[in-house]
């Protein structure tokens, strides 16, 4: 099993935490994890968060670039999903030497992704 520095290192950590660092990227990204495997398209995540399109669009890409989310095409339309893996590698590396590397309470990644 991979360490959690080998899934994901202090500039990609500091890249997903600058970007969820704005309120409605935090939203879409928040909108993304709790829409699963079955993702969104760009429309509906507009209308569920009142944000408008090109501003999404803005925001999503940021979130794409900094791995937390990915897009593809289905039909005419585009299915953004977040990314589970580096979501819950973030977790891992800001708890990896949770209280002094004990037992901690803190140390549970998402079970359900």
């Amino acid at each position: 099993m991979k360490s959690t520095t080998e899934l994901i290192d202090e500039g990609a950590a500091v890249k997903a935490l600058a970007a969820l660092a704005q309120a409605q990227r935090l939203r879409a990204f928040r909108a993304l994890v709790i829409a699963g495997p079955q993702g969104l398209t760009p429309g509906a995540m507009a209308e569920q968060l009142g944000i408008a399109p090109s501003a999404l669009s803005f925001h999503l890409k940021e979130l794409s670039n900094a791995g937390l989310a990915g897009s593809e095409p289905r039909g005419r339309n585009l299915i953004y999903r977040a990314s589970f893996v580096h979501m819950n590698a973030l977790l891992a590396y800001l708890t990896e030497h949770c209280c002094g590397g004990g037992a901690c309470e803190v140390k549970a990644p998402c079970t359900n992704c």
